[in-house]
């Protein structure tokens, strides 16, 4: 399936008020950021870093989304609202992973290298949740509405608070909440 249609399809999927492919193509600012972020992106892997940035902040003009065109991001990504959103250089984001508006995967400003986090397939990031440094949030994982991530955060767990707590995995409750560094 074609990026375009996956694209579309995950609009669809996640907001229940899409009710067009036409819609979906011309009125949602997420899309519109993904879609011109693969051409930034191109630019960016083939060395024109200017160009890539002047693209991408032209691009986050319009939408109110920030994307590094350094960042890697698969198909079938779904940004709703999107104004706010900020995706650093190094972040990687894998197929199917919902961003709500004012998410930040963002870097502390101490790492050097891989400085940004990793969201795995199917992981879904509520509104202002903002996570921090090279972590990597697990497959099918929610982050709560305004949580700060800056630990690990496992496959099938559901994370909320500031710092973030996992409290539920698998959708049991833990007793105690979960955290990654003990």
């Amino acid at each position: 399936m074609s990026w375009l249609k996956r694209a579309v399809r995950a609009v669809k999927n996640n907001d229940p008020a899409a009710r067009s492919t036409l819609e979906a193509l011309l009125t949602y600012p997420g899309l519109h950021a993904l879609f011109w972020h693969r051409f930034s992106h191109f630019l960016y892997r083939h060395r024109l870093f200017l160009l890539a940035k002047i693209h991408a902040q032209f691009w986050r003009f319009l939408t109110g989304i920030e994307i590094h065109p350094g960042a890697t991001i698969a198909s079938g990504v779904f940004i709703d609202h999107g104004m706010g959103v900020v995706i650093g250089q190094t972040a990687e984001i894998e197929e199917d992973v919902v961003l709500f508006h004012g998410v930040t995967l963002g870097g502390t400003g101490k790492d050097t290298g891989k400085r940004h986090p990793t969201v795995k397939k199917g992981a879904m990031i509520h509104a202002h949740a903002q996570i921090l440094g090279p972590v990597t949030i697990g497959e099918r994982a929610k982050i709560g509405a305004a949580a700060v991530v800056l630990t690990d955060i496992p496959d099938d767990a559901t994370a909320v608070g500031i710092p973030a707590k996992v409290v539920r995995i698998k959708g049991e409750k833990l007793e105690v909440a979960y955290d990654s560094n003990l």
